[in-house]
């Protein structure tokens, strides 16, 4: 299948006039199941992936402990842990180069945290109002279960909801898995 979107993209390239191939977008039905989930415009609060280190300090208004910067070799990137206990906050933070200006690369709230997603959903919401506003974006991967896990997008890019006896737990927006 990616072999005849690839050629019919490069043939579209050629008729008119140059376009480069990958230039081409494709886009699936709206709002249906496994619908495209797009991380970059999702929120938790005001922090957001791809956010600078410098506009962090002002949407949490605790204090990080930050872990030893390490190299990713799955990503390439230098990435730092920044947990904010008395928050419920764990940010993953990443730079192309040691000691670089950081941004957010994954975002991880639980029990202590007040923060709500771009949608409303919050620590203590149940587990039907994140299907209800999010269950459009299931993953197809098998990585949700009932009572247990929802995955809006896919654990490659998306957003987890963790769930105990109906209720929210946890939230990670971003690559669980690289």
């Amino acid at each position: 299948m990616f072999k005849i979107i690839l050629v019919f993209m490069m043939f579209v390239s050629t008729v008119f006039g140059g376009l480069p191939a990958w230039s081409a977008v494709i886009q699936g039905p709206p709002d249906t199941q496994g619908s495209q989930f797009n991380t970059r415009a999702e929120r938790i609060g005001r922090l957001r992936l791809g956010q600078p280190e410098k506009d962090v300090g002002r949407s949490i208004p605790c204090r990080p402990k930050k872990d030893k910067e390490l190299f990713e070799a799955a990503t390439g990137e230098y990435v730092q842990t920044w947990k904010y206990a008395e928050c419920g906050i764990v940010l993953k933070m990443s730079s192309d180069r040691r000691g670089g200006a950081k941004v957010v690369a994954s975002i991880l709230v639980t029990s202590r945290c007040q923060l709500v997603t771009g949608k409303g959903i919050h620590i203590g919401s149940t587990e039907s109002e994140v299907i209800r506003v999010y269950g459009r974006y299931g993953d197809q991967d098998g990585n949700t279960e009932k009572g247990k896990r929802f995955v809006a997008g896919s654990i490659y890019d998306g957003m987890v909801f963790d769930f105990k006896g109906g209720r929210v737990v946890g939230i990670f927006l971003g690559a669980g898995a690289e």
